[in-house]
């Protein structure tokens, strides 16, 4: 005898009132254990495939003609495929679908909604001025019904809002329970590869900003898309967590307006478009997503504390690593930051964990603790060690490139072989100071 809760479906060898995994009360039941008897095969058993003869394809894409999609996609859409298009509550997951799916002309498209009527759906797309030619509402929970509707129109390109709503009547588990969302995405799925249409699933996430069915949905989907940016700022990301069909490194830059979510084509311009230069405490960084740079700027406050504890505050950056690089300001450089508040922002809402930042940051907090501006017209990037010295970093040509490209005039980087070939590449308009430790980066940057 096993039990089982009709919530979230995980199996105990005993009863519980609550339930350990979701902590729903009342919702475990017995259930007989089923033997598993031997599945016999026939005398030629399972047909097996060589290697050497199957003959690999490029899958065929979709553009949505919206380059920032196109490049986090790898391409575009694949065909047979399911999408899961996560991220906070009004952060643009349905502005963005009704985009997409407002570039894709001349094709069938269902509209499922379980959450809004036509009528909220049909003020939307006239906001963001969409063409719903050839486009269906579908107001339907039943994930039976929805499947054999599908089947019967088969359309090119369907959007789930949202996923949480979608009930399997063979459960008795409420809506939004892992159950049911596990099973409404197989039955999807399998809908997907048979009738090769694109679903685009919308998912709510929660509280600890995980897409909501603990993990359920990633799994089950083809491409797992995730739309982000701070509520207060006008700028929206969009990442691939997982993509089968490219690569996850890629990032799509968004500003969110009143027609809706504009792409960014020049993300350095837009972050650095209202920096003071002559401001204590600023730093600009070359960083790398994907198969792009562009340029950011970190943000240092440091002031006297007036606690018996000094606070460390950070925007965008991990705190642990800003904790860590203040360890390494106060016990390699000498800077006296014990009793010291010290705040990071990441400018627009950008989050970045690459180690190529630490330097920056470093830079941002020794200039804004002395009080005395960054050198103007200077960039720096390196990863920073325990000892105080200055790592190498990847993608260092471009890194340079952006920098010359939006006017730098300094290069503040860890030491590279291939610095005299770039010196060359781009005439000498750029100085590239190599530096080997964080000392001498704060000798050559802060006056």
């Amino acid at each position: 005898m096993i039990f089982s809760c009709s919530k979230c479906g995980s199996q105990f060898p005993k009863w519980f009132g609550q339930c350990p995994q979701c902590g729903a009360w009342g919702t475990i039941d017995s259930m007989a254990a089923e033997s598993l008897g031997k599945y016999k095969l026939g005398s030629e058993g399972v047909p097996v495939m060589d290697f050497s003869q199957i003959k690999a394809g490029e899958a065929i894409r979709i553009k949505t003609n919206l380059e920032e999609i196109d490049r986090v996609l790898g391409g575009g859409f694949v065909p047979g495929t399911m999408i899961l298009i996560g991220g906070q509550p009004g952060v643009g997951k349905s502005t963005l679908v009704l985009q997409i799916a407002g570039q894709m002309e001349n094709k069938k498209i269902f509209y499922v909604s379980g959450e809004e009527s036509a009528q909220q759906i049909k003020t939307r797309i006239d906001r963001l001025e969409c063409n719903p030619g050839n486009w269906k509402f579908f107001g339907e929970t039943d994930i039976e019904i929805i499947s054999e509707t599908l089947e019967k129109h088969k359309p090119d390109m369907v959007i789930i809002d949202s996923i949480q709503t979608m009930v399997f009547n063979g459960l008795d588990s409420e809506a939004g329970s892992v159950n049911q969302v596990r099973a409404c995405t197989a039955k999807l799925r399998s809908l997907a590869k048979k009738i090769k249409t694109t679903i685009l699933i919308i998912g709510h996430v929660t509280k600890e900003g995980v897409m909501a069915g603990p993990k359920t949905l990633e799994h089950l989907v083809d491409v797992v898309l995730s739309l982000d940016g701070d509520p207060e700022s006008c700028f929206r990301f969009l990442r691939a967590i997982k993509n089968r069909f490219g690569s996850t490194n890629e990032v799509g830059v968004f500003e969110m307006k009143k027609q809706g979510l504009v792409e960014v084509s020049n993300p350095s311009l837009v972050f650095l478009a209202n920096r003071n230069q002559q401001v204590a405490g600023s730093a600009v960084v070359p960083v790398v997503e994907g198969s792009r740079s562009f340029l950011i700027e970190i943000q240092a406050l440091v002031s006297r504390t007036v606690f018996g504890y000094p606070q460390r505050k950070s925007s965008g950056f991990d705190l642990n690593r800003l904790n860590l690089i203040i360890a390494v300001l106060n016990k390699r450089c000498g800077f006296n930051l014990l009793n010291q508040d010290v705040h990071i922002n990441i400018v627009g809402g950008l989050t970045i964990s690459e180690p190529a930042v630490d330097l920056g940051v470093a830079l941002a907090v020794a200039s804004a603790f002395k009080n005395k501006p960054i050198i103007s017209e200077t960039a720096v990037f390196g990863e920073i060690g325990l000892a105080g010295e200055v790592r190498g970093v990847s993608s260092f040509e471009k890194r340079i490139k952006e920098s010359e490209k939006m006017g730098f005039q300094n290069i503040v980087c860890p030491e590279n072989k291939k610095t005299a070939v770039l010196n060359k590449d781009t005439g000498g308009k750029i100085k590239i100071i190599q530096v080997e430790s964080l000392n001498q980066a704060i000798e050559k940057t802060i006056s």
